[in-house]
Formats: structure tokens, sequence, C-alpha cells
């Protein structure tokens, strides 16, 4: 008990230390909003892209994702979203809240939370297995966010489906990973001198977004909206994760394909979805509600999940 307690704790308590922090140092005025909001566009400009290019472009034959777990991840967030847009209007009636709500339950912080907690568990030898899998997760998060968001913004534009490609195309993040894969494909090795700072650069993304998103945490009007708050994060931290591991398990997925697919589903909400939902008409005052308090809790529920599949033996390589 105490090693898989030993376990939860090395993987969450590094997270929770980058939070604190940039909670801290905003509250102290030691830096500002601006500032929080350059260094979020640089890290998701400029950092991002090492991490997930680094992440693929060093892994091994050995340590590549199964077509059983991207085919279930793509396939289980559909799944998840087609079930959330026959229930979800069904319960609640503002347009605004509806999309804001279903976005909070299937999209979660996978890019900021995958390699990193892979790495501390795993080794980062293994974090190849979560860098691929964003592609997959990241492109269907994209292109359905937007989608979903575009149904409930009252607005009778069409999606320009050209545009929404190009959108993709530039996202750093994915162009960091489609440069891994032509890297690791046709056996590129850069220079030492080259490797080095790229690996550099990808340590740094993971604090320094995660300071950032710390200093951006606020408590504001969340009373008014508790009963949203309450029962959506429940699904998204707790029941979800709960199934979709289980069926996993079921799928015959082990060891750090299981545990990819608790990191899926289990991570908090992401903190793109709020400028996303502000800027497209949905309730941006509940979306960025939705990232602070599932970022806060999901400190505690990573932890109980970590520790639980550990003491059953299901963390194991």
């Amino acid at each position: 008990m105490f090693e898989s307690f030993l376990t939860a704790v090395n993987a969450v308590i590094p997270f929770l230390c980058y939070l604190a922090l940039g909670y801290g140092t905003a509250a102290a005025g030691v830096v500002d909003k601006q500032f929080l909001d350059r260094l979020t566009k640089l890290v998701f400009t400029i950092m991002f892209p090492f991490m997930t290019f680094n992440s693929v472009y060093s892994a091994t034959p050995d340590n590549l994702p199964s077509t059983t777990l991207l085919v279930f991840c793509a396939a289980a967030i559909l799944i998840v979203e087609g079930i959330l847009l026959l229930i979800v209007p069904r319960l609640v009636k503002e347009n605004p809240r509806r999309g804001v709500i279903i976005q909070a339950i299937f999209r979660s912080n996978f890019v900021l939370f995958g390699i990193p907690l892979t790495t501390t568990i795993y080794g980062s030898e293994k974090a190849a297995v979560a860098g691929m899998l964003i592609m997959v997760v990241i492109t269907i998060y994209n292109i359905t966010s937007v989608l979903i968001l575009e149904m409930f913004n009252g607005s009778s534009q069409k999606i320009e489906f050209k545009s929404l490609l190009i959108k993709l195309m530039k996202n750093p993040m994915l162009q960091g990973c489609f440069f891994g894969i032509v890297f690791f494909a046709l056996g590129i090795h850069l220079p030492k001198s080259i490797e080095t700072p790229i690996k550099a650069f990808a340590n740094m993304s993971s604090p320094l977004a995660l300071f950032a998103l710390g200093g951006t945490l606020q408590f504001n009007a969340i009373g008014k909206n508790l009963k949203y708050i309450v029962p959506t994060l429940s699904i998204k931290l707790l029941i979800l994760p709960l199934i979709l591991v289980t069926i996993g398990y079921i799928l015959g997925l082990r060891g750090v394909e299981l545990f990819l697919v608790l990191v899926v589903f289990g991570t908090p909400v992401a903190s793109g979805s709020y400028p996303m939902a502000k800027n497209m008409g949905g309730d941006g005052e509940l979306a960025g509600q939705f990232v602070f308090i599932s970022t806060v809790v999901s400190v505690l529920t990573i932890f109980v999940w970590i520790f639980s599949l550990a003491q059953m033996g299901l963390l194991a390589v």
C-alpha cells in the first residue's frame, strides 16, 4: 500500500507545486494577468511543440501506442460526445451553457498532463506513447469543440471546414507531433548539440504552463453555477474515467496504455476551452469556472485514481 501511495504522491505533488507557485506569485502581485497571458501564449506556440516533438522523436519501436489504444480513445471521445448531445439539451435550457457543459465533460487537459504524468510513473521512454496519442486526441478535440460550440451559439453562420482544416494544420502541438513522426519514421537523428536544447525546452513546457494556469485561477461567482459545476465535474473526473478505464481493461489495455485512458478522460477540463467558449458565444464565465475547479479538484481525484490502480496492480508494465 505504501508503494502505491508513494506512486500517487510522486505523480501529483509536482503539479500541485507548479499551480501553487503560480497562484501565490499572482496573489502577491509579482506577476500580473498580462504577463501570464503572454507566458501562456509562449508556452502554447513555442514550448509545447518541443514537448510533443521530443516525445515522439525519442520513441523506440517498443514504445509505440497500439492500434487498440488509438482507436478506442478516438471512438470513446466521439461516442461520449454523441451521448452528451442527446442528453444535455434536454436538461439544460440555455444554449450558451449547453455547448460549454458538453465540452467540459469530453475535453480534458491531456496535452498538459499526459506526457508529464506518463514520464513520472513510467519514465521518459514511455512518453512516446502519450506523444503520439496526443495527435489523435487533439485533432478530435479541435474539430468537435468548434462544431459543438457552433451548434449552440445561436448563429446561423455556416462552419467553414477549409478554415477549420487550416487552423488544425497551424496548431503548434500537432506540428510538433507531425515533425516528430517524420523524424522517427525516416530514422533522422539530430546531433547531440541540437537534441540537448530540444529536451530542455520540452522539459520546461509543463512547469511553465501549470505556473501560468495557477496564476489565473480565480474564485469569482462560483456559487450561482454550482448546480451545473457539481454534476458536470462529477461525471468528468469520476464517472467517465471509471467507465472507460473499465472498458479499456476489458479490451485488453494494460500498463501505460490503460493509464493513458485514465489521463485522457480523467484529467481536468482543457484550459483552451475557456477562450474558445468565450469567443464563440458560449458561457465564458461558466467555462472558466470549469477549468479552475476541475484543475484544483483533479489534484485529489488523480491521486485517488493512481493510488487505486496501483493497489490493484493495473499500472504495472
